[in-house]
C-alpha cells in the first residue's frame, strides 16, 4: 500500500509533490534541496545548501520510520561538477558505514536557484 508523507520538518514542497511516499516497506525520498524549513530560504552555497538538504533527507526518512542507516540508493545532483570533491566529504559523513548505491550528475539549473540537490530510497526499519 503506498502512503504519501509530508514532514513538518522539512521546507514545504516547491511544487506538487510529497516529501516522500512509502510502499512495501520501501521510502522514496523526493528531491531535497538545501532550504531551511524555519526561514524558507536557501542557504548559501553549495556545502551550505548540502549539509542544509542532507538535514531535511534526514527528517524526512525519520518521518517515514526510516534513517541515513536504511539508505540503499542516492541520486545527488549538482550544478558545478567541480564541487563534487567537497560534497563527497560531506555525504561521508552521513552515509559512514555501507554506503548506499549511487549517482551524482551534474544539472544545468536547480529549483529556487539550488546548486545541490539529493533524492533517496530507503528500507523502512
Amino acid at each position: 500500500m503506498k502512503k504519501a508523507v509530508n514532514s513538518n520538518q522539512a521546507p514545504a514542497a516547491v511544487g506538487p509533490y510529497s516529501h516522500a511516499n512509502t510502499a512495501n516497506g520501501f521510502v522514496f525520498v523526493s528531491g531535497q534541496l538545501g532550504i531551511d524549513p524555519a526561514t524558507g530560504k536557501m542557504a548559501e552555497g553549495t556545502n551550505a545548501q548540502a549539509v542544509q538538504a542532507f538535514k531535511n533527507l534526514e527528517n524526512v526518512l525519520a518521518d517515514c520510520g526510516s534513517s541515513a542507516g536504511l539508505v540503499v540508493k542516492t541520486t545527488v545532483f549538482l550544478t558545478d561538477i567541480t564541487e563534487f570533491a567537497e560534497v563527497n566529504k560531506l555525504y561521508a559523513d552521513v552515509f559512514a558505514a555501507e554506503c548506499p548505491a549511487r549517482s551524482c550528475v551534474q544539472v544545468a539549473a536547480l529549483p529556487m536557484g539550488g546548486s545541490f540537490e539529493i533524492e533517496a530510497i530507503a528500507v523502512q526499519a
